[in-house]
C-alpha cells in the first residue's frame, strides 16, 4: 500500500472522498459487529504527535491505529525536547531517522503540519493545525450526515457558531460543497469572515432565520474557539 499525506481537503477529488467514506462506512459497521481487529496496517509504526491538548481526536487515532494492526506510539509533546528549545524541524528529522510509517500531527499554528510533512519520508495526517484545516474531522462529519440522511448531494447544511476561528468549518465547507451539498454559514457578524462567506451558498446572523429560510437538512454546531482568539 502506498501511503500519502492528508494535510487538507483541497487536494481530494470527489471520487477520492467518496472512496474514503465508503471505506469508513465499512469500518463503522465492523466496529459494531464485535470483530474490530484488522491487519490493514500490520507492520506499520504510527506516531501520534499532539502539540495541542486533545481527548477525542488523540484517542480516536490511537484506537483506530491499534484496531488496524499498527504499532502505535503517543508522544507527550509537552514533556518532549520542544520544551528545551528544539524546533519542529529538529523533532521531525529525529523522528524521520527512526523510519516511522505514519505521523499523526496536531499543532496550534496553521501550516506547521505541512512544514513537517516536507521534512519526513513517511505519511503525515493532519489532526488539526491552527485555524487552517481539520480534514479527518470533516470526513467524519460527512460520514455521519451521509449515514443519517443517505446522501450528501443536494442537502442543505448549515455550519453554525465560531466560523472565524474554526479549522473544522473550513474543512467542512470545502468537502461538503465538493460532494454536492449546499453549505450555509450562521453566526454573529464578528465570527463570520467575509472570505468564507464568499465560498458559502448563503449566510445568516440568526439560526432560527437560517432554518426557515434555507430549509436545512442538517445543522453543524461549533463551540467558541477561545484558545485561538487574540
Amino acid at each position: 500500500m502506498q501511503l500519502q499525506h492528508l494535510l487538507g481537503i483541497e487536494p481530494l477529488h470527489p471520487q477520492s472522498i467518496t472512496e474514503i467514506l465508503d471505506l469508513a462506512d465499512h469500518y463503522a459497521d465492523q466496529n459494531r459487529s464485535g470483530v474490530r481487529k484488522s491487519e490493514a496496517l500490520a507492520g506499520c509504526t504510527q506516531i501520534n504527535m499532539f502539540f495541542e491538548n486533545s481527548t477525542r481526536t488523540q484517542a480516536s487515532f490511537e484506537i483506530a491505529g491499534k484496531r488496524l494492526g499498527a504499532d502505535v506510539m503517543n508522544m507527550a509533546m509537552q514533556a518532549s525536547s520542544i520544551k528545551k528549545g528544539e524546533t519542529l524541524i529538529d523533532t521531525a528529522l529525529t523522528l524521520n531517522a527512526m523510519h516511522p510509517d505514519l505521523l499523526v500531527v496536531r499543532h496550534p499554528h496553521s501550516g506547521a503540519v505541512d512544514l513537517l510533512a516536507q521534512k519526513v519520508n513517511c505519511a503525515v495526517l493532519n489532526a488539526g493545525d491552527g485555524r487552517h484545516e481539520h480534514p479527518t474531522q470533516a470526513l467524519l462529519d460527512a460520514l455521519t450526515i451521509r449515514r443519517s440522511k443517505g446522501r450528501l448531494h443536494r442537502l442543505n447544511i448549515a455550519i453554525c457558531g465560531d466560523i472565524a476561528h474554526s479549522r473544522v468549518a473550513r474543512s467542512n465547507l470545502v468537502l461538503l460543497k465538493r460532494l454536492g451539498a449546499k453549505v450555509y454559514l450562521v453566526g454573529p457578524p464578528t465570527l463570520l469572515p467575509g472570505a468564507l462567506i464568499k465560498q458559502a451558498d448563503g449566510f445568516s446572523y440568526s439560526l432560527d432565520e437560517a432554518i426557515a429560510t434555507f430549509k436545512l437538512d442538517a445543522v453543524m454546531m461549533l463551540r467558541v474557539q477561545l484558545e485561538r482568539m487574540t
